[in-house]
């Protein structure tokens, strides 16, 4: 088992930066894929980016790519999501995820999430 607690959410204005951060605990490995997704009312969750556990092979939603970076703290089980050009739109909830196996955007394949945490971006 997995468990995943995002933290780093809040409000700020657009043009600035959040990072967001997901504490891993478990029986997490290298071969584990790990994304981050968002979320808002009425919609399905949104792929932003995702890796292996190992910090290997990154990949980003083309809508993202460039704002975001996906990372982690090889020290400790943390993961990150630093964001930066915040824009409006990017007001959501924000969820890790976590699977066994290879890297998908598809978040009907992730067996582990996290709570959420809550960004807005005001104008």
């Amino acid at each position: 088992q997995v468990q995943l607690v995002e933290s780093g959410g809040g409000l700020v204005q657009a043009g600035g930066s959040l990072r967001l951060s997901c504490a891993a605990s478990g029986s997490i490995f290298g071969f584990y894929a790990v994304a981050w997704f968002r979320q808002t009312p009425g919609k399905e969750r949104e792929f932003l980016a995702n890796m292996m556990w190992s910090g290997s092979s990154p990949a980003y939603a083309d809508s993202v790519k460039g704002r975001v970076t996906i990372s982690r703290d090889g020290t400790k089980n943390l993961m990150y999501l630093q964001m930066n050009r915040l824009k409006p739109e990017d007001t959501a909830v924000y969820y890790c995820a976590g699977r066994a196996g290879t890297r998908t955007s598809n978040p009907n394949s992730y067996q582990y999430w996290g709570q959420g945490t809550q960004v807005t971006v005001s104008p």
